[in-house]
């Protein structure tokens, strides 16, 4: 893993703030349903992505993920005024528009979504990291799932294989504590999720996941591991959602009082606390940076904006009427 370093604090404060700043604008425009339909936010687990950033080494690596997918593409290249584009249902978005809020994709990034179904991308991501094996790449696939997810059987049928076949692939449960709206309490008889791992054998543990520095540190290890040839490994990433599940998203699960707690060791604030403390930039120039998101927010916001609706025939043209097209045979 590249050593933390000042620039890598700067790095992850400007990365954070813009990730937040650009989540808060869509969920304004969504009240005013510029955006539709579903619409879920990262808000406070930023630091998972941060740290997972760090330890990736975005030449060859690869992540899946669920339908909280709005800042990693960002994350991992895409212009983010193409993440809003997609999200305004604009033709100049990362799938002309038809995928929307849960289904953003980028082949180009190595970012393979966006996924609706809960925990659909998990076996997907067992999937990539077998094709890398099979050709004899050292990527690695970075396969997150939130605690809700972690209940279906498919991860335990992806974790088997995945052991078996020893995969390049990181199984990341963000668990953020309430899945759809119902505690990691009342859905299983323990609350470490991180040890369903044990049953096959898999490298797993707990990681501290409002602190990128932790997850920095937890995901090198891991990425190292499979990129060696040793398997897969599974985290569960302790973190918190500040927003509801979705949008539409009542929150009468908890108080107002626990989301406030949390807010106390927020992951922005943590890195900002180090780089003033360290005196890695003064207050002016943390003034600058949040400057410049403000700056950047508003521009993937005008992009968006005035970017054309896609034409109807775009919609036509993604059902397959190629009268080749493999494994379709016409008999008379």
């Amino acid at each position: 893993m590249q050593k933390i370093t000042k620039e890598t604090y700067l790095k992850w404060y400007e990365d954070m703030l813009f990730w937040r700043k650009f989540e808060d604008k869509l969920a304004a425009v969504y009240i005013q349903q510029k955006v539709r339909g579903f619409l879920h936010l990262y808000n406070g687990q930023e630091a998972v992505l941060a740290g997972a950033l760090h330890a990736m080494d975005l030449t060859k690596d690869k992540m899946i993920t669920a339908y909280r997918n709005h800042v990693q593409p960002i994350g991992m290249g895409v212009d983010p005024k193409r993440v809003m584009a997609e999200l305004y249902g604009k033709a100049t978005g990362t799938s002309q528009g038809l995928g929307g809020s849960m289904h953003i994709f980028s082949k180009e990034h190595r970012f393979y979504g966006g996924h609706g179904i809960v925990g659909g991308q998990i076996p997907l991501g067992a999937g990539i990291a077998f094709g890398d094996k099979y050709h004899d790449s050292d990527a690695v696939t970075i396969c997150c799932f939130g605690d809700g997810a972690a209940r279906q059987g498919s991860l335990h049928e992806s974790f088997n294989l995945a052991m078996l076949w020893k995969l390049p692939v990181v199984f990341v449960c963000e668990n953020n504590g309430y899945a759809m709206g119902t505690s990691v309490e009342r859905t299983a008889n323990h609350t470490d999720i991180w040890k369903l791992g044990l049953g096959y054998e898999m490298p797993c543990g707990p990681v501290d996941g409002m602190n990128p520095i932790k997850v920095a540190e937890a995901f090198d290890e891991a990425i190292q591991r499979a990129r060696k040839g040793g398997g897969p490994t599974f985290l569960e990433v302790k973190t918190y959602r500040y927003r509801g599940h979705s949008m539409s998203d009542a929150q009468h699960y908890r108080t107002k009082e626990e989301v406030e707690e949390y807010k106390k060791i927020d992951p922005i604030t943590q890195v900002k606390d180090i780089i003033l403390e360290e005196k890695y930039a003064t207050e002016e120039e943390i003034k600058q940076i949040d400057k410049r998101v403000k700056k950047l927010v508003s521009e993937c916001e005008k992009f968006a904006e005035e970017s054309p609706f896609p034409e109807k025939n775009v919609m036509y043209d993604s059902v397959y009427e190629q009268e080749d097209y493999p494994f379709i045979q016409h008999k008379l």
